[in-house]
């Protein structure tokens, strides 16, 4: 994923309740404000998916500072 300037040195998490391997990752400013056109098609849905199912199957998410891949 390609993150815009503002959108640097954080990220959005959302965990699995049931699979700690499990988790959805996105970059995200300070706020937790996701920039969603600087995101690829796949990762914008998943963005959308791990929203939509907050409290069922992913737990409601955490900001951290970004951690290098």
């Amino acid at each position: 994923m390609i993150a815009s300037p503002a959108c640097t040195g954080y990220e959005l998490l959302f965990r699995s309740p049931i699979s700690a391997r499990c988790a959805y990752v996105f970059p995200c400013d300070a706020a937790g404000h996701v920039d969603m056109d600087s995101l690829s098609e796949r990762a914008r849905n998943n963005y959308l998916y791990a929203r939509a199912v907050m409290g069922m199957e992913v737990d409601w998410p955490d900001v951290r500072p970004a951690t290098s891949h």
